[in-house]
């Protein structure tokens, strides 16, 4: 049979690869019979931790990144960037979208710049401009304030010139 101070009688040491071993804070025990008495938590994280996450997003407005392997259905609304480098399939309202080459989205997008370097398919108005990369498809019922479609870029569907304002404007004279 084991003993047990040989197993709870000694005083262990904090381990220097411990993520909390720079933060200038101990862990200490003392041992009474196997019972743990007192355990000091670190006062605060890491140095290693990174604070300047928030101030980044401050600089750029909210923004939302779906990952490679991502997949997501529904409604993105109040974003001011979308990256697309998984799938999406949604309707959104954003000032930019950018897909990257692995990216795709299905749906309906009101946007005022996207860049294109995947696939998009659906309704598309895009209120200033429209850019096709050398990768990138576009197919579905688009519009568009100007457009750019580099080398190889592929654009298919539904096609009018006018990203969203000047067709209102157009409808209301007519009306």
């Amino acid at each position: 049979m084991l003993r047990s101070e040989s197993l709870f009688g000694k005083r262990e040491t904090s381990s220097t690869n411990s993520p909390f071993s720079n933060a200038g804070s101990s862990v200490s025990s003392t041992s009474t019979g196997g019972n743990v008495t007192s355990v000091n938590k670190p006062a605060q994280y890491p140095s290693s931790v990174a604070t300047s996450a928030p101030a980044a997003a401050e600089e750029t407005g909210s923004k939302l990144t779906v990952g490679p392997n991502i997949k997501v259905k529904g409604e993105i609304e109040d974003c001011d960037t979308l990256v697309v480098e998984g799938r999406v399939q949604a309707t959104i309202n954003c000032r930019v979208v950018q897909i990257a080459e692995r990216g795709a989205f299905k749906g309906s997008a009101e946007i005022d710049l996207a860049e294109i370097r995947g696939e998009f398919d659906g309704d598309l108005t895009v209120r200033q401009k429209l850019v096709i990369y050398s990768s990138g498809k576009v197919t579905g019922k688009i519009r568009y304030g100007k457009l750019v479609i580099e080398e190889g870029g592929q654009l298919a569907g539904d096609l009018q010139v006018g990203g969203g304002h000047e067709q209102k404007d157009l409808l209301q004279k007519t009306a």
